[in-house]
């Protein structure tokens, strides 16, 4: 099916209370914590979360937010930038999948290998046959990475050319958001269309079985509860258990420190 991204609202529905939704994030980012760390333990399972919008869609905002309370240990986050000359003598993927998630982590991918047949398309890089070919490589390297137990989510910020201009006025004027500013933004905010074009061809093509997530951006507490509650959803999906320790029993160790657990209790 074909999306048509302008057919779809960048507002979270009427009627919402924003107080109302905002506890609720709050919950989903504490229950997160909890769920991180029992997918650390059991270490069967990994997470990938793409993050894919316009500039000034609020990726950076989600990661800081969502998950404020997960243990670093158990969560990577990779930006990709511009290819450097080293990864462009490889295949696209290459420098992806070398941060493919571990067993027992959660990885966040700050833009991703779908840049490759985004920004590529608009400049002119990748003509219309190498696209597709590369439409066809993500979707097998996509699940690959889920026979491996890996689950996918993948997002796409769905921001509005209004939002996004407020957005980069306040990049302009506010002293501690002057770093995220750069003239290139204002170029590829002129090329909207054939940006929003691009992102629809990623969503249509892209494997069934791994769909995008379009999530309404213009109000970020909206997009934090999104995010945060399917991160959530999918976790205690996985019907996650922790595993057993392998404890000698008739080890004297340990029947001395047992011991020494009843004789405390008895104080």
């Amino acid at each position: 099916m074909t999306i048509n991204l302008l057919k779809i609202s960048t507002l979270p529905p009427k009627g919402l209370d924003k107080k109302t939704i905002k506890a609720a994030t709050a919950a989903y980012i504490e229950e997160l914590n909890d769920l991180q760390n029992l997918l650390y333990a059991e270490g069967k399972h990994s997470l990938l979360i793409v993050l894919q919008g316009m500039d000034a869609s609020g990726k950076g905002g989600a990661v800081r937010k969502v998950f404020s309370k997960v243990n670093p240990m158990g969560v990577r986050v990779q930006a990709f930038k511009a290819p450097t000359k080293k990864e462009l003598s490889h295949d696209f993927l290459w420098r992806i999948h070398k941060h493919a998630p571990a067993k027992g982590m959660i990885q966040i991918f700050d833009r991703s290998h779908y840049e490759d047949v985004l920004i590529t398309r608009v400049m002119g890089w990748c003509d219309e046959e190498t696209a597709q070919q590369r439409f066809a490589h993500i979707n097998a390297f996509e699940r690959l990475l889920e026979s491996n137990g890996t689950k996918i989510l993948k997002f796409y910020l769905h921001v509005s050319e209004k939002e996004q201009q407020e957005r980069f006025h306040e990049r302009l004027t506010m002293p501690h958001k002057q770093w995220k500013f750069s003239d290139d933004d204002l170029e590829k905010a002129k090329q909207w269309p054939a940006y929003r074009k691009v992102y629809e061809d990623a969503i249509t093509n892209c494997s069934p079985d791994i769909p995008w997530i379009i999530v309404p951006t213009d109000k970020n507490w909206y997009k934090e509860y999104i995010i945060a509650k399917t991160v959530v959803d999918t976790l205690k999906g996985l019907n996650m258990k922790f595993p057993k320790g392998e404890i000698d029993y008739q080890d004297p160790d340990t029947i001395a420190l047992l011991q020494r657990d009843g004789d405390n209790d008895k104080k």
